[in-house]
C-alpha cells in the first residue's frame, strides 16, 4: 500500500491511500473542524486501515461560517444551529456539500469502480453527512458507516426513507462510545432505531468506556465489515 500526495479537487481537499488495483473505494468523513489529513492521521496511529484492492479517500470539509463557533468559518459538512437531537438541520449546506461528495463518489465511478463497490462512512458530524449521502442520494453503495453520530429527530434522511420504501437501502455500521459525552451515546442508539424501523438493515456497536473518540477495536471491527462489503474479488 503506498500512499499519495495530496489532490486537490473544487471546493474539496483529498487525501487518498491506495493499492495496486482498485476495485472498490471507501470515502471517510471527518468530524467538525477537522481535515482529510487530521483524521487520516488519527485513523494511521490506531489500526493500518489499508486494503490490498479499495481506495480509501479522506477529503476535507469546505470551510463555512458554523453556527456553534460564533459563526466563524470551520471545516464543517453543513452548519448547525446546536448539538442537539431536536435542533433542525441546516438542509442548504448539507445538500450543497451532498452534492459535492456525490461528485467525488461520481469520479470514482468514471473511473471504473462501480457504485456497489464504494462505501461511505464517517466520524462525528462526518458520519451524519455520510448517513444523508446513503440514505437521500446515493442508495446504491455498498455501506454506509457513522461513528460517534446522529440525526436530528426531524432530518431529512427519515423523510426520504418515508417518501420511497421501495428502494433497496444500503448496510449500515454504527459504533458509540458510552462515556460520549459530546454527542450521547443514546442519541445514537436513537438514530439506529429509526433508521432500523425504516428499513435500513444493520449492526450497532456500543463501545464500553470510550468517549468521543475513533478507538482502535473499533476501526478493527469496521476494516473487517469494509472487506465483507467490498471483497478482493469481484
Amino acid at each position: 500500500m503506498s500512499e499519495s500526495n495530496v489532490l486537490i479537487t473544487e471546493p474539496l481537499q483529498i487525501i487518498k491511500e491506495e493499492g495496486k488495483e482498485c476495485t472498490g473505494t471507501v470515502i471517510f468523513l471527518h468530524g467538525s473542524g477537522d481535515t482529510g489529513h487530521g483524521v487520516f492521521s488519527w485513523v494511521k496511529s490506531l489500526h493500518k486501515f489499508s486494503f490490498p484492492h479499495i481506495r480509501v479517500l479522506f477529503p476535507t470539509a469546505p470551510l463555512l461560517p458554523f453556527t456553534p463557533n460564533c459563526g466563524m468559518p470551520s471545516n464543517v459538512w453543513f452548519d448547525r444551529l446546536k448539538l442537539s437531537p431536536d435542533a433542525p438541520e441546516h438542509i442548504e449546506t448539507t445538500d450543497a456539500t451532498a452534492k459535492e461528495l456525490v461528485n467525488i463518489v461520481n469520479n470514482e465511478v468514471k473511473r471504473g469502480v462501480p457504485l456497489s463497490r464504494i462505501v461511505i462512512g464517517g466520524f462525528s458530524m462526518g458520519g451524519g453527512m455520510s448517513l444523508h449521502l446513503g440514505y437521500r442520494y446515493l442508495r446504491g453503495v455498498a455501506g454506509v458507516f457513522a461513528l460517534s453520530s446522529f440525526l436530528p429527530f426531524s432530518s431529512n434522511v427519515y423523510k426520504s426513507l418515508e417518501n420511497d420504501k421501495t428502494s433497496k437501502t444500503p448496510p449500515l455500521f454504527m459504533c458509540h462510545g458510552t462515556a460520549d459525552d459530546l454527542i450521547l451515546e443514546q442519541w445514537g442508539k436513537e438514530t439506529y432505531a429509526s433508521l432500523s424501523k425504516l428499513g435500513v438493515p444493520g449492526e450497532y456497536n456500543l463501545l464500553p468506556n470510550v468517549s468521543h473518540e475513533l478507538d482502535r477495536k473499533e476501526l478493527a471491527k469496521l476494516s473487517s465489515w469494509i472487506m465483507e462489503k467490498i471483497p478482493e474479488n469481484k
